[in-house]
């Protein structure tokens, strides 16, 4: 190999995956070529490990991937490489719940890696969000939690979800990050504070003892802005938002127009 290897690390939503949620024919090959030709290709991802996982084997990787923006990290294909859970504690999330519960929210979700935690029953949701995985509880989530939460979910209603986040601001920075899902869910996704994609990129290319230099990002939303940064390519989307425009070093088409693809063919002169 000429080259020396690159990190190339890959949101999902907005970014690799098209509006219809597939990769496109184009993108496969050319993630196919840089793999061949000894690169090292990641997902890094808001998502959990169930919901992602079908990518991860569709790109054929055998790299660890970032769940969670960052709180759950590990090598679906080597156990020995390690596990990194940054949860949150237990007793906040009680009282995330009891703050919920005052804003008569439309449900709080609660997902420990792969299990899922209904506080009400909801069916809608529950099909939403049951993908590759049997372990749903149904209960109040004050009781039915024994452990320590990767994350937690708060679909609210759209006009209180400024005071909620304003509320968690105040009263639980130290504790929790949160950010907000693109419409049309009004979410708030709350994990452990400090967590972000690009705590869990430096645990991967460290791993690989590959420098920033040699990292490209790609993403679209808020929660790709610490990784964007951290890498030394952060390639934007057409599609993203403004800040992460404003952040990147570069900018590429959109999700539908196979940005990445087009931005690794140019950049690797394939």
């Amino acid at each position: 190999m000429e080259t020396k290897p690159y990190v190339i690390a890959l949101d999902l939503d907005g970014t690799l995956l098209k509006d219809d949620k597939t990769i496109s024919e184009n993108t496969l090959q050319t993630i196919q070529r840089l793999k061949n030709d000894g690169h090292y290709v990641c997902i890094s991802t808001g998502r959990p490990y169930r919901s992602s996982s079908m990518y991860y084997e569709q790109m054929k990787l055998t790299t660890p991937i970032v769940n969670f923006n960052g709180a759950f990290v590990h090598h679906p294909k080597d156990d020995s490489w390690g596990r990194y859970h940054t949860s949150l504690p237990l007793d906040v999330v009680k009282q995330l719940v009891d703050i919920s519960e005052s804003y008569n929210v439309h449900n709080v979700l609660a997902e420990v890696i792969d299990d899922v935690y209904f506080h009400y029953h909801d069916e809608h949701l529950i099909d939403a969000f049951n993908m590759n995985t049997t372990n749903v509880t149904v209960g109040d989530l004050r009781e039915n939690l024994g452990e320590d939460v990767t994350s937690v979910l708060i679909h609210a209603k759209e006009e209180d979800v400024p005071a909620i986040r304003s509320y968690l601001s105040d009263v639980h920075a130290e504790v929790i990050d949160h950010r907000r899902w693109a419409a049309p869910w009004h979410v708030i996704e709350i994990i452990k504070s400090g967590m972000n994609k690009a705590v869990g990129l430096q645990k991967i290319s460290d791993y690989y003892g590959v420098p920033r230099e040699r990292i490209i990002a790609f993403g679209d939303e808020d929660n790709d802005l610490e990784m964007l940064e951290f890498a030394g390519c952060g390639v934007a989307m057409g599609n993203g938002i403004d800040e992460v425009k404003q952040i990147a070093n570069r900018t590429t088409a959109t999700n539908e127009e196979d940005g990445v693809a087009r931005f690794l063919q140019e950049y690797f002169s394939l």
